[in-house]
């Protein structure tokens, strides 16, 4: 059961830790609006727009965003306080353990690993939707968009693959397009090839121009050539172009499905979206590992006081943070697989934060 003490530190926790949440949102919102506040007049944005299609929705993505330096300051602001008042000192005068002391920290931590888990899978995507939307209409700029992709090679289904040498988004149109289908035994048996491939959006069908079909029945072949061919792709010009933005639209459901269709299509950029998915778990997992450090360097009374205390926790939390986009970019090059690329920093520091912690206790 909880006790006066524990209810005590898990309120001054939560309380700084929204209250420093709060702040730097607000300071965000005031920078981020003088800095854009002359494209909101250009493209004329009205005031509604402004605050519920965009800084409503940009509430949560920045709370999470700092979630893990925020939980880390919250920590080390309000224990240090209790330290330098000697009220760590009678906690542990009156028989309570050091183990015991960082039960209420913990649960803290995970009532704030919780939120931020279900802010990244459940609250932030829809909110992202409707924020990207407003910011491709009064924001960015559409001709800065990167419309073609190149060296396409896609599994449509077991045994039939696709090729395009290049895609464009705009004309929605691929150049060197080939279709090839496999037997079992991976000999090939019919490949279409054209020079062009359009997509028509209103009958849903992909459009073949200047063809031929070569079609393989043992030594025998035939060929077959054309201006014009329709078929029928499971495919959409979205799934060859596709949008980094729309892996933070994306909840916990969607893109597990997404992940799994495109592997099953053969679909070699899934790193980021399997980068994604780690990354939400991973970092909500640290919120316990910088709870841990943060009260085993504010526990103890030091000279710098809480600057000092702050200084340290900073660098550290702050490195975690610069590890994690290193690792990122030895996933995204195929040097590391996803979950381990996002997870390696958590595994360093939980091992820093058990050294910490046992030096604290002692």
């Amino acid at each position: 059961m909880l006790k006066k003490i524990d209810l005590y530190i898990i309120r001054k926790f939560l309380g700084t830790f929204f209250y420093a949440i709060a702040l730097i949102i607000g300071i965000a919102i005031v920078f981020d609006f003088s800095e854009k506040v002359d494209d909101f007049i250009e493209k004329n944005a009205s005031m509604r727009e402004i605050i519920f299609n965009y800084y409503l929705n940009f509430i949560p993505y920045f709370a999470n965003l700092f979630s893990g330096i925020f939980t880390f300051v919250a920590v080390i602001f309000f224990t240090s306080k209790m330290a330098y008042n000697s009220e760590i000192i009678a906690i542990l005068s009156s028989g309570i353990s050091y183990k015991r002391l960082m039960r209420p920290y913990l649960i803290s931590a995970g009532f704030i690993a919780l939120f931020s888990w279900t802010l990244s899978n459940f609250v932030i995507p829809p909110a992202n939707k409707i924020k990207i939307k407003f910011e491709n209409t009064y924001i960015n700029d559409p001709g800065a968009k990167t419309t073609e992709d190149s060296n396409i090679h896609m599994q449509l289904k077991p045994n039939v693959y696709l090729y395009m040498q290049s895609f464009n988004s705009t004309s929605k149109t691929g150049y060197k397009f080939t279709i090839e289908k496999f037997s079992d035994r991976q000999e090939l048996l019919s490949k279409l090839s054209s020079e062009t491939v359009q997509y028509d959006s209103t009958k849903h069908i992909w459009r073949a121009n200047n063809y031929f079909i070569r079609t393989l029945n043992g030594e025998h072949e035939h060929l077959t050539y054309g201006n014009e061919i329709d078929t029928t792709l499971n495919i959409r010009p979205g799934d060859f172009n596709v949008d980094k933005n729309i892996v933070e639209t994306f909840n916990y459901f969607q893109l597990n499905q997404y992940i799994e269709m495109q592997k099953s299509r053969g679909v070699g950029n899934v790193v980021l979206f399997q980068l994604e998915r780690s990354k939400r778990t991973a970092s909500a997992f640290s919120a316990f590992i910088l709870t841990i450090i943060g009260v085993s360097l504010a526990s103890r009374k030091m000279r710098g006081g809480m600057g000092l205390h702050l200084g340290l926790g900073m660098l550290l939390s702050f490195s975690l943070i610069l590890f994690q986009q290193i690792t990122k970019v030895f996933a995204l090059s195929g040097t590391l697989p996803p979950t381990i690329a996002t997870w390696i920093p958590n595994i360093l520091y939980t091992i820093i934060a058990i050294i910490l912690y046992r030096n604290a206790s002692k």
